[in-house]
């Protein structure tokens, strides 16, 4: 069975709370319980991960090399604009994964505009809400299908 992990990054513990007009009103516990039953329905294992810690992201994804993880689904947080030690960490461990933003960086800031991980990610969803996450399994599951 494929094993995926969802990272979420910095501030995504106060999803539903913080920004709702920019980020939904559904919680993170909410998302996870929604993803894990979408994962379940797809025949996926799915973990869950979130810190606001930088060293908690890096120490979760070399982690994720030794337990046999088979594909990431991460969302930085603003850590996508400033994190070479994410990028380096996704590196090291080689393990595919898609780079999920609930808004749409290049819609905003001119300082949200770069990412340090997009270049190396299988892919990019971004300004979907909470769904990006949810097309991100199923893109996942449709290429374990096709494998």
């Amino acid at each position: 069975m494929t094993r995926v992990l969802v990272i979420n990054g910095a501030n995504l513990n106060l999803l539903g709370q913080r920004e709702p007009d920019l980020y939904g009103r559904q919680s993170l516990a909410g998302l996870e319980r929604q993803l894990s039953a979408t994962a379940a329905d797809l025949g996926l294992t799915l973990e869950c991960f979130q810190s606001n810690a930088e060293h908690g992201l890096v120490e979760r994804i070399h982690a994720a090399n030794s337990e046999r993880v088979d594909f990431l689904i991460i969302n930085p947080g603003a850590f996508t604009h400033t994190s070479l030690a994410l990028r380096d960490a996704l590196l090291g461990v080689e393990i595919p994964f898609i780079e999920v933003h609930i808004s749409n960086p290049k819609a905003r800031e001119e300082f949200r505009h770069h990412s340090f991980l997009e270049d190396i990610a299988v892919g990019t969803i971004a300004g979907l809400g909470v769904g990006g996450y949810d097309l991100a399994l199923r893109w996942i599951a449709s290429q374990q299908a096709s494998a």
